[in-house]
């Protein structure tokens, strides 16, 4: 009998800790596991982040779970592999962090990720980063935010309107082509992770 109440009892204590733990708890090490909350208003800057935070939550998700044999294939002998395309979008992530950081682009900042798991780590921060900068700019500031590039004496200068049709666009191209990738090589995307509302769907 005391055995059948105490069973009872740890069933019913098992329960209750299924009950208070939400169902695809996000990892507390990165971001974007989930799209933050919108902004409160609309404005240039508030639009220009809440597209790093698209970019943010696809990344994570095209990148979430990839092994060897995913950062390896390519579709055709011509193409990238995925992981030479990780390494193009987390260029173009630099690209924008050093234009809202009002630096020259390959002027330095963090060192080169030495493995994948940096390299998304790093990657992920910066989106959030860059989103971060965005928010909490004016409109007028996105004046400021140009690519800048230095070759020597040489310096040519492009305004944010490049950042978006150009290394923001580029990155949202390329992290498709990782989901696709992925998928060539038995791997797919988890079809949990809802693009549309930015969550992870139960």
């Amino acid at each position: 009998m005391r055995l059948i109440f105490s069973l009872l009892l740890l069933s019913l204590a098992q329960l209750a800790g299924a009950q208070n733990t939400p169902a695809m708890e996000a990892p507390a090490e990165l971001p974007y596991y989930q799209i933050p909350d919108y902004p409160a208003k609309y404005n240039a800057c508030t639009v220009a982040a809440r597209m790093l935070d698209g970019l943010g939550f696809r990344y994570y998700w095209a990148t979430e779970g990839l092994r060897e044999e995913d950062l390896s294939y390519r579709p055709n002998a011509d193409a990238r592999t995925a992981a030479e395309t990780l390494d193009h979008i987390y260029g173009l992530v630099q690209m924008v962090r050093q234009a809202v950081q009002q630096r020259p682009n390959g002027s330095g900042g963090e060192p080169e990720p030495a493995t994948f798991a940096d390299q998304r780590r790093q990657t992920l921060l910066a989106i959030q980063e860059v989103s971060n900068i965005l928010k909490a700019s004016k409109p007028r500031d996105l004046k400021k935010y140009n690519i800048v590039f230095q070759r020597g004496d040489n310096t040519s200068e492009f305004p944010f309107w490049n950042v978006l049709n150009g290394p923001l666009a580029d990155a949202l191209w390329h992290v498709g082509q990782v989901v696709s990738f992925r998928r060539g090589s038995g791997n797919p995307f988890n079809g949990k992770a809802s693009v549309f509302s930015g969550k992870v769907r139960e």
